[in-house]
């Protein structure tokens, strides 16, 4: 069946079926950073245990089904015209939420659907980003409980602020907030960070139970940098408490004491610090390429910034209440991969070559990596399993009253008779999750539903899993189809660019 006119929450298709290019199967085979994990992978684990460490099985499972993932060979998918009966193959994809830029790229698509669609109302929002000092990237890699509860200081310290605009105490003026933790960096250097997508604003409910919205206007510089103060203050008083953070009359410290060890934590200190991790290099810090870049224009807003003791809180990115596709820019920006196959390259040394999206105040435009160096980077950025990526809070959580009053999807456990009512679809229709081929489609403009010979309907017929049975079609197939290591691969995409964001 062919898409819809109009996808979930009333999105327009990208094109229409007749001019939609056709759905070309990803060989993940042929892409620079496949070989390169496939080649040193192994080497990386041989150089571990020769030291006597190994990877946890979790990171280990994430490089293993990354081999996997594409790939015939494992598991695919039987698709056939329901008109001409042509028929075509789509690979099992891993799933996994480290450095995959395959699955890393579906979720960042199905993900921005989602909020945009289901979680955020049309209203005023604003980006709120909060870089923390190297130790807490640390401590937070780490050690996924300490983490949750910071992210829940700063949040509350900016529904408060938002509160006190309006005159309002916090309790009084419901905002909410949904936040997308990064790991990553420009440089693939383990940097965890919140991306916190606010409300600009707060709602007010009046005695007939009614939402009024109360637009606020965006922080100054002073309101910032107190802001940033009182979350800094807040975050030292609670690790305090826990008796990692230890003050004296000159400096602070971070102490592990009654803390699990972690294993990747030689790892994940290297990585934070810009450093080489393996090898007889390691400890120094990694090689750089450097020039000296012209000072690029700065959108109004871009000075929204406050820096104290290697915190950080930018607040100059936001979208009016109409700008629904600049929201959902903005969703998949925060919600990208972490490793841009666009960017990577190998010298004619064999070191592996990656890109900075923005040069570095000093210059830097390049970081160079031994292959098992890249390797550890890539392993740092593997989240542990069951650590939610994406927070919701305020009025956005699950367990709130007011949810059902504000989300456009009006799930929640408030009264659904408040429920704003989106469109005509049932709720059946609007709670469906969006689809892989409809995320092509919202995307990368690609049709996956239409027959490329004569325009028919495509329909799954076969989930192939047995490995007797796949390797008798793809025998069948050799000689039908050219060979992946024959075919050149399509150039990679890169990550939506913050630049395409107005600061205001």
């Amino acid at each position: 069946m062919p898409l819809p006119a109009t996808l979930p929450g009333g999105v327009q298709p990208a094109l229409s079926t007749a001019t939609a290019p056709h759905y070309r199967r990803h060989q993940p085979a042929t892409t620079l950073l496949y070989r390169i994990v496939e080649q040193h992978y192994p080497a990386f684990l041989a150089h571990l245990q020769a030291e006597g460490r190994s990877l946890p099985d979790y990171v280990q499972q994430e490089f293993t089904d990354y081999l996997k993932c594409g790939r015939l060979e494992h598991g695919f998918l039987r698709l056939r015209c329901e008109n001409c009966h042509h028929e075509k193959l789509v690979a099992f994809s891993c799933k996994r939420r480290g450095f995959c830029p395959s699955c890393g790229t579906h979720r960042m698509v199905e993900s921005a659907a989602l909020l945009v669609d289901e979680v955020l109302p049309a209203r005023p929002i604003r980006q709120w980003v909060l870089t923390v000092p190297f130790p807490l990237r640390f401590l937070f890699a780490a050690y996924s409980e300490l983490m949750s509860r910071v992210l829940g200081i700063v949040t509350r310290a900016i529904s408060t602020h938002l509160a006190h605009q309006v005159g309002l105490p916090r309790t009084d003026a419901h905002t909410g907030a949904v936040t997308l933790i990064q790991r990553f960096g420009s440089a693939l250097n383990l940097n965890i960070h919140f991306h916190m997508l606010f409300l600009d604003g707060v709602y007010v409910q009046d005695p007939n139970d009614q939402y009024g919205f109360r637009r606020i206007p965006p922080p100054t510089v002073d309101q910032l940098h107190d802001l940033l103060h009182r979350i800094s203050q807040r975050v030292a008083r609670f690790l305090e408490r826990r008796g990692i953070l230890e003050r004296d009359e000159d400096n602070s410290y971070l102490t592990l004491d009654g803390l699990e060890e972690d294993p990747l934590q030689d790892i994940h200190s290297h990585s934070v610090a810009y450093r080489i991790a393996v090898g007889p290099q390691k400890g120094r810090q990694v090689f750089t390429l450097q020039t000296i870049p012209p000072r690029p224009d700065l959108p109004s807003g871009a000075d929204r910034v406050a820096k104290l003791a290697g915190f950080s809180l930018h607040a100059g990115v936001a979208a009016r209440a109409d700008q629904r596709d600049k929201v959902e820019r903005l969703c998949r920006y925060i919600a990208r991969p972490a490793v841009s196959e666009q960017r990577l390259s190998l010298t004619p040394t064999g070191k592996v070559r990656y890109e900075l999206k923005t040069p570095f105040r000093n210059g830097i435009t390049h970081v160079i990596f031994e292959p098992l160096d890249f390797i550890a980077r890539l392993a740092a950025l593997v989240p542990r399993p069951r650590v939610n990526q994406t927070r919701f809070h305020g009025v956005f959580a699950p367990n709130s009253k007011h949810r059902a009053a504000i989300t456009p999807s009006g799930r929640g456990k408030g009264n659904n008779k408040h429920a704003i009512h989106l469109d005509d679809k049932s709720p059946a229709e609007r709670h469906t999750a969006i689809t892989w081929a409809q995320r092509l489609k919202r995307v990368f403009r690609i049709d996956i539903e239409t027959c490329e010979k004569c325009q028919g309907p495509v329909r799954i017929i076969a989930c192939i899993e047995d490995q007797e049975l796949i390797r008798r079609i793809l025998e069948h197939l050799k000689n039908k189809e050219p060979d992946e290591s024959q075919v050149q691969s399509p150039p990679g995409r890169a990550p939506p660019q913050i630049g395409l964001f107005d600061a205001t």
